[in-house]
């Protein structure tokens, strides 16, 4: 039996997939041959079926399924991929701002799965939803606790939803590693120090974009027909325990 990974006429929302990871999963989407719906907090020109929404304003999320609803008839796949943190000191930072992080990371997830789900559990063909999730939720994060504390949140609640939403939707993770976007040299200091921490990890380079795409496109598509509750790791290969750098 050949096998296609062929999303044609399918309908699909990227949640901030407008640039950085998230352009990578809408280029993706597209190239499998979907129809993708993107929506970020602020208008984006140049950007064919864009929509502003807010993931943490339950009547937005709302109002955004159902106008995709309304103008395509269906929604076969939602790739939460809205988030991020910027740095903060955990011992400092405001309630205010732990409040804005969790709600990014994991509630609007949570809300937009679930308009998401009501459609999907009444299509015939179910549906898939993929949520971008990090390696941080795994490990230490320092300067990003709150946001590592979310993600962790959001893998947990991928193998809940998992379990609720079946056998009509599929709910999976993407465990994110470093990833080359247009702001790595900005936020790790560099190309010197970008092609330090790449120099650690196994496959020698941070993922690019596009990568995590293809990840999210597969979970979405038949050929994971049996992958539900699934937290898959595009890591390229983990990180090296700090030991073995020790002089």
């Amino acid at each position: 039996m050949a096998l296609a990974l062929d999303l044609t006429g399918r309908v699909v929302l990227v949640t901030g997939g407008v640039r950085g990871i998230g352009l990578g999963i809408t280029e993706a989407f597209r190239a499998a041959g979907a129809h993708v719906v993107t929506c970020s907090r602020t208008p984006v020109q140049g950007l064919a079926d864009h929509r502003v929404c807010d993931v943490r304003d339950p009547g937005a999320v709302q109002e955004l399924v159902a106008a995709i609803v309304d103008e395509h008839g269906r929604l076969d796949a939602l790739v939460n991929n809205a988030g991020g943190a910027p740095a903060a000191d955990a011992a400092t930072a405001s309630p205010r701002f732990h409040e804005k992080i969790v709600g990014l990371n994991l509630l609007g997830p949570l809300l937009v799965a679930q308009a998401a789900n009501a459609v999907m559990q009444q299509q015939d063909t179910g549906g898939s939803i993929v949520n971008i999730s990090s390696i941080s939720a795994h490990r230490p994060a320092p300067t990003i606790a709150a946001y590592a504390a979310a993600k962790a949140g959001l893998d947990s609640l991928t193998r809940s939803l998992a379990m609720e939403w079946g056998p009509q939707v599929r709910v999976n993770a993407v465990d994110v590693g470093l990833c080359r976007t247009e702001a790595t040299d900005d936020h790790y200091g560099g190309d010197q120090r970008v092609a330090s921490i790449e120099r650690t990890i196994p496959l020698g380079r941070m993922a690019r974009p596009e990568e995590v795409g293809n990840v999210a496109v597969f979970l979405a598509s038949d050929l994971a027909s049996y992958v539900s509750g699934a937290r898959v790791a595009c890591d390229g290969g983990g990180e090296p325990p700090v030991f073995l750098h020790i002089d």
